[in-house]
């Protein structure tokens, strides 16, 4: 059956979220790397646990909130400017180098992101890194106030793009969303970045 849509995860799949490490590190030299990993691992598990208990709360929050337990952690003095500075740096993540090339030779396609990010975090990243002139749409978690990998998120690409889910092809680097996609009937396309196992 051909693919008649493609929908990718935001963050760590076209979006890379250490692409901001040098402005931690000039801000806390020698913990860059480390407090970025400790910011994405807090993030994901964070959305996960508010899922799981229907206790909602969006991306941004989450993002703040996840953020400071990664200060605290590792006990880094994080008062309330810096804390807007990262958030905003957060809005500005720089795409996979082979994203700007890649996006327009899919066209022919539906072409969507479904993300955990709020309507607005995610049209900062589109709008600064120029893909909106190739995006048919970009889907939120936050309706639904819920996050991935629960089925009725995927179920909202089904919906919005009006395709059938054996027909939309999910591109994720996430091992875990990309077999949340699977489970719920996409075919699913797993950008293994970080070489991890199957």
């Amino acid at each position: 059956m051909p693919l008649k849509a493609l929908v990718f995860d935001a963050y760590g799949t076209l979006f890379d979220v250490h692409s901001v490490i040098a402005r931690w590190e000039a801000l806390w030299p020698g913990h860059g790397a480390n407090l970025s990993q400790q910011w994405r691992s807090r993030q994901l598990e964070y959305t996960w646990l508010r899922t799981l208990m229907g206790r909602y709360e969006n991306f941004e929050r989450v993002t703040r909130d996840s953020l400071r337990w990664a200060c605290d952690n590792l006990k880094l003095d994080c008062d309330e400017a810096r804390v807007a500075m990262l958030l905003e740096e957060y809005r500005r993540l720089k795409t996979f180098p082979e994203i700007a090339a890649t996006l327009p030779r899919l066209k022919g396609r539906k072409l969507a992101i479904l993300s955990n990010g709020t309507p607005a975090m995610l049209a900062d990243l589109v709008w600064h890194n120029r893909l909106d002139t190739v995006l048919d749409a970009t889907l939120s978690v936050d309706e639904l106030k819920m996050y991935k990998p629960a089925p009725p998120v995927y179920q909202l690409a089904v919906d919005r793009l009006g395709v059938d889910a054996r027909q939309i092809g999910f591109v994720s680097s996430n091992g875990w969303d990309a077999g949340g996609a699977k489970s719920f009937g996409f075919r699913t396309f797993w950008i293994n970045r970080a070489g991890a196992p199957v």
